[in-house]
């Protein structure tokens, strides 16, 4: 019955009208962020492209097909995203929109693979081809200055344990092209009755692949625990809110006093003052390391001189010992686009004026840096690698890191703009995903909420702290050897889904040169036995 009804959607009368196609490509392209933090409904992931992809294939066009593809993504874009709406106002419905142009390709991709009746190797070649072309748009868009890599569709399996294991081995990547694989089965099962042993076929490979990751995909080697603290002080607003937000974290953090610590991190922006101009706050955090007997994690947010960097506004990580800072510092590297600076200022700086863009462009940090701590509980130093808020994003950091000796990620964020929004649950639950590509465990401190700990297969390590709490907790963080296969080969997943659409070009291309040319239509030419005037008997 729900195979008639989706049939009956995209191929009844209305479906005709451009207007009504429209509209459903819309609604199509938004279903699949209910499979995101926090609806959470990471099964419904195997299925919600489907409609897109039947609207998609039955195009009476590739330029129809194109359209579709870029008002689905314009869909998809603006749904998962919609929390940032209070922010950029109407500004995000043109950002969705030029976003949602990297799937007008994959509109007539989709119709050249799944439309009409295609063969038993057309077929074959669409599960493998269109999660490729999938793949792409994915890329494309999370390069930094277009939002980066938030809402890649693998990211919606960040609690399912089996899927998990498969970001071991390709990382968040491999995850999307499984994803988009069973919806493409699953449209084919749907849509062509020649195809379903093909689509069935399909779709038992994605469950082999699944299955041999679970089974032979390492899994890390547990060696021992680090005691790590998260201080999530929650919304503090209003006049004097930065001497009173630090006031909060200094209270809180004094009640983790005696608990063995070996670290204790503080949320992104933490702290709005230069602590090089302010003696009496690096004294405060000094006396709070002795109390804890522990290195605070801190984050400043503020404008900061210096000989070496200039005047600026930087986001920047200390951590600080019992005798004030270490030394050890971190300046965030990737910036988040129009909250932090603005691309193209001098044309984009319009947006300043219909949302919460920034005044003025932070100052970029120049390269990742892993910070050791002195012999704690967990014995001999440990490294951790920092993280600022949108940098946990992006699974190139966290793996160079991994390279580079961390044994613990640490993600620093603010979500406090984005509170009774999707937002906070939706960034939590990329520590998952980074935890289990990189077989280290990673921990999520945010000023309020969502703060999380996950270990290094990518489980939940304790409760979540949620965004109606303001607290201390501590965390008992496994610790683990080895190297995932991620980590070892990196992107390798992207690379075979460029080389399946390079060899799927060529292929075509090479069709359409073997094909043979028809000759032109020439008349009969008359001759002097069969004319006008002397007709042929």
């Amino acid at each position: 019955m729900q195979t008639l009804a989706v049939r009956r959607v995209v191929s009844g009368p209305r479906m005709a009208s451009p207007w009504w196609r429209g509209a459903a490509a819309v609604v199509a392209g938004a279903l699949p962020a209910l499979a995101f933090p926090a609806p959470s409904l990471w099964w419904f992931a195997y299925g919600a492209l489907v409609p897109w992809m039947l609207l998609v294939r039955s195009a009476p066009t590739a330029r129809r097909a194109a359209v579709e593809g870029w008002l689905g993504g314009l869909g998809f874009i603006l749904f998962v995203h919609h929390w940032l709406m209070p922010s950029l106002h109407v500004f995000i419905v043109i950002v969705a929109a030029l976003l949602g142009l990297f799937w007008a390709p994959w509109g007539p991709l989709v119709r050249s693979m799944l439309g009409g009746v295609p063969s038993a190797g057309r077929a074959m070649a669409a599960v493998v081809v269109v999660p490729s072309g999938w793949l792409m748009v994915e890329l494309l868009r999370s390069w930094e200055g277009l939002g980066g890599p938030w809402g890649l569709l693998g990211a919606s399996q960040w609690e399912v344990a089996p899927a998990l294991r498969l970001a071991s081995v390709g990382g968040v990547w491999l995850v999307s092209l499984l994803v988009v694989a069973v919806n493409t089965a699953l449209t084919l099962l749907i849509a062509v009755a020649a195809a379903r042993t093909v689509a069935a076929v399909g779709l038992v490979v994605c469950a082999l692949a699944v299955g041999s990751a679970w089974t032979w995909a390492p899994r890390p080697d547990r060696s021992g625990q680090a005691r790590v603290a998260v201080v999530q002080p929650g919304i503090v607003s209003g006049p004097g809110s930065l001497e009173r937000r630090f006031t909060r974290n200094e209270a809180l953090t004094r009640t983790l006093a005696g608990q063995d610590l070996d670290l204790v991190v503080w949320g992104e922006s933490g702290i709005g003052a230069d602590l090089g101009r302010r003696p009496d706050l690096v004294a405060r955090l000094a006396a709070l390391s002795r109390t804890v007997r522990a290195d605070l994690l801190v984050n400043v947010d503020a404008r900061i001189r210096g000989a070496a960097e200039g005047a600026g506004i930087f986001k920047r990580s200390f951590l600080i010992g019992p005798k004030g800072p270490t030394g050890d510092t971190y300046d965030k590297m990737r910036l988040v686009p129009f909250g932090e600076y603005i691309p193209a200022r001098s044309a984009l700086g319009w947006a300043t004026s219909v949302g919460k863009a920034a005044g003025e462009d932070r100052v970029r940090g120049s390269r990742q840096v892993v910070m050791t701590l002195p012999p704690g509980p967990s014995g001999g130093g440990l490294r951790f690698g920092p993280l600022i808020c949108f940098e946990t994003a992006f699974p190139d950091m966290s793996r160079r890191l991994v390279q580079n000796g961390a044994q613990v990620l640490v993600g620093q964020s603010s979500t406090s703009s984005f509170q009774g929004s999707w937002a906070p649950e939706q960034h939590a639950s990329l520590a998952a995903l980074r935890a289990a590509e990189t077989g280290r465990p990673m921990v999520h401190a945010t000023l309020t909420g969502v703060s999380a700990v996950f270990g290094p297969e990518g489980e939940r390590i304790g409760a979540s702290i949620g965004t109606e709490r303001s607290t201390a907790a501590v965390f008992g963080v496994p610790l683990a050897r080895g190297t995932t296969p991620y980590v070892r080969f990196g992107d390798w997943a992207v690379y075979a889904a460029i080389g399946v659409l390079v060899g799927w070009g060529m292929v075509r291309g090479g069709r359409r040169l073997r094909r043979p040319v028809p000759a032109p239509a020439v008349p009969l030419a008359r001759t002097a036995h069969d004319s006008a005037e002397r007709p042929a008997h």
